[in-house]
């Protein structure tokens, strides 16, 4: 028997270590790939997800291109399994992230670059993005790196909106992580670049959501992401105050509302835009909200793009809060 054992033991270390080979990650630069051709059958092909805040940011540019696109959707662990980390994925984009703009069979890598990327090469035709007027373009760009997500963004949540959107992002997770299997949670922790996801991942399928207000360091965390999201929407308050609006830079939809627009929906989808913008909080941002949803593109690039487990998640996590008193404070404050 322990010779079996050993032999076993050593078998799926040689596996392990193979495998891992096959799935290794590392670093890409944003931007286009012009030295890397991949297959393609579209001039534009997106590689995307669901839950995905910087692939809804991409869609949500296209759509208001009007670029049409192939679709690939590609699973995180939060809405069925970790194909990010497959061998087919990483040929795509060694970084194992989502969302990868396609063009013309070279990839561009980040977001921020993606919907840069877009705005400059849209058919003839498609409505400009990008303001003509110079200061008004290096505005533009301030407030689309305000709302991207960096390398690290629960540690640097005060740089940026999309950076504090995480720690607000953590109930919606530990609400539908119940529906993801432990055995997909474990490939994470095999392969991903990052243990510390996975490990949390997996300690909020063994707690539940219910046990959430007890974990103190997640409490502090998402108090921390609160405050800082409060401060960054504090300041799109005063900027539509100063453009006059209707848009962020005024009279132009441009890349910095497609930017805000995807931050403000993860508040939805983590319940927690009354938080912000409720009882008559920042009247600027939420007349300016009432408009962007009203745009097709939101209705294309977001609401026809929904996910049963990430919709499961928002419903469980309203109503948890609803009967536990406890659990919305620790999640919404006083």
């Amino acid at each position: 028997m322990a010779w079996f054992l050993l032999v076993a033991a050593a078998g799926a270390l040689a596996w392990w270590t193979w495998e891992r080979r096959q799935r290794r990650t590392y670093p890409v630069p944003p931007g286009l790939q012009t030295d890397i051709s991949l297959p393609y059958e579209q001039e534009f092909e997106l590689y995307h997800n669901a839950l995905s805040l910087c692939s809804m940011k991409t869609r949500v540019c296209l759509a208001e291109l009007g670029v049409a696109y192939r679709s690939h959707p590609i699973d995180l662990v939060e809405t069925g399994s970790y194909e990010t980390l497959s061998r087919h994925f990483l040929k795509v984009n060694p970084g194992g992230t989502v969302p990868v703009l396609v063009h013309e069979g070279h990839p561009v890598y980040e977001s921020h670059e993606q919907i840069r990327y877009a705005a400059a090469h849209a058919p003839a035709g498609a409505p400009s993005l990008v303001p003509d007027d110079p200061a008004l373009r290096s505005e533009m760009e301030g407030w689309i790196d305000r709302s991207s997500l960096t390398k690290d963004p629960l540690a640097e949540g005060h740089l940026s909106a999309g950076n504090a959107v995480p720690g607000l992002t953590l109930p919606l997770f530990a609400a539908m992580i119940d529906r993801i299997g432990y055995s997909k949670i474990l490939v994470g922790l095999l392969f991903h670049f990052d243990r510390k996801r996975p490990l949390m991942f997996l300690l909020f399928k063994f707690r539940g959501l219910a046990k959430l207000p007890g974990m103190t360091p997640f409490v502090k965390m998402i108090a921390r992401s609160r405050r800082q999201m409060g401060e960054h929407l504090d300041a799109l308050e005063a900027q539509l105050e100063k453009s006059g609006g209707p848009w962020i830079l005024g009279e132009q939809y441009t890349l910095a509302d497609v930017g805000w627009l995807v931050v403000v929906h993860r508040l939805v989808q983590a319940d927690s835009l009354h938080v912000f913008l409720g009882e008559g909080k920042r009247p600027a941002c939420t007349a300016w909200w009432g408009r962007v949803v009203a745009r097709p593109g939101y209705r294309e690039a977001i609401l026809e793009h929904s996910h049963p487990t990430v919709a499961y998640g928002a419903e469980r996590l309203q109503k948890s809060k609803a009967v536990d008193p406890s659990l919305r404070v620790a999640l919404e404050g006083s």
